[in-house]
């Protein structure tokens, strides 16, 4: 479904579903080079379980207009602002890598509009070394390569993923470079390893999150390694830590196991 917000048409995947103000809503918040598809097994499970769907494409990314998020506070702000535009007046929040940062900054913002909130492949800080900083502004196809060589543990799905034939690598590369070029006015890789490099609120995002917290990460994730969670682990009270054998790509290196425990957590 399209919507219009802060004046640009904004793509969300709901599973097929229309939005019922009687169900629980859940939004899935993609990472850098990313867009809704990430989130397909997932989105599709909640969908038809009770639950509305938003898998959004964040501005200027594929399907959504207007300019991609220069930091993870503004694409908050965009967060908050999707809410209204969808009138949902609280959802789950589920992000990976930059949309994790995105969903805490939410989260700590609109404490009222968060029920529960999920940190898939998450860091804090999210730094980004320079190489590729400097390769995504000035040699993305080279950056992309490097990304997901340090994203996947696995060469080929699992069957409760896109199924035998499938190449991990070739698949999130093609979407990587389907992403990078569906915006021809703004560097969306770039922009979004700055906006991660740049955030430094999450220790303060995360002392004032209100609603049940999960830590989601892959064990043999290079990005985002588990032990990069620890300042956010000790900030989050109560929180539950789940970890699944895959890399930073966990949503396809472990679509079940990330499934299991996102359905678990929000039971």
């Amino acid at each position: 479904m399209q919507l219009v917000v802060n004046g640009h048409s904004t793509y969300c995947y709901t599973g097929g579903k229309p939005l019922d103000p009687a169900k629980p809503t859940v939004v899935f918040i993609h990472g850098v080079l990313n867009d809704h598809s990430v989130w397909i097994l997932q989105s599709r499970w909640f969908a038809n379980h009770g639950w509305n769907v938003l898998a959004v494409d964040l501005p200027g990314h594929c399907r959504s207009e207007g300019p991609p998020p220069a930091s993870v506070e503004d694409a908050a702000a965009f967060v908050v602002a999707l809410l209204d535009a969808a009138g949902v007046a609280k959802a789950a929040l589920v992000g990976h890598s930059f949309g994790s940062l995105i969903a805490l900054e939410t989260a700590a913002r609109a404490t009222e509009r968060v029920s529960h909130l999920a940190l898939v492949g998450t860091a804090y800080p999210m730094t980004v070394s320079p190489a590729l900083l400097d390769g995504a502004l000035n040699d993305p196809q080279r950056a992309i390569a490097m990304v997901n060589t340090f994203s996947h543990s696995l060469l080929a799905p699992p069957p409760s993923t896109l199924g035998p034939g499938t190449w991990l690598y070739g698949g999130s590369r093609a979407l990587m470079r389907r992403v990078l070029a569906s915006n021809q006015d703004a560097n969306v890789f770039h922009v979004g390893f700055k906006a991660c490099n740049d955030y430094a609120n999450g220790e303060q995002a995360m002392a004032k999150v209100q609603c049940p917290v999960l830590f989601l990460l892959g064990e043999a994730d290079q990005m985002t390694p588990p032990r990069a969670t620890r300042t956010l682990v000790q900030k989050a009270t109560g929180a539950k830590l789940v970890t699944v054998k895959a890399g930073h790509a966990l949503m396809s290196e472990a679509p079940d196991e990330v499934l299991f425990a996102l359905r678990d957590f929000v039971k």
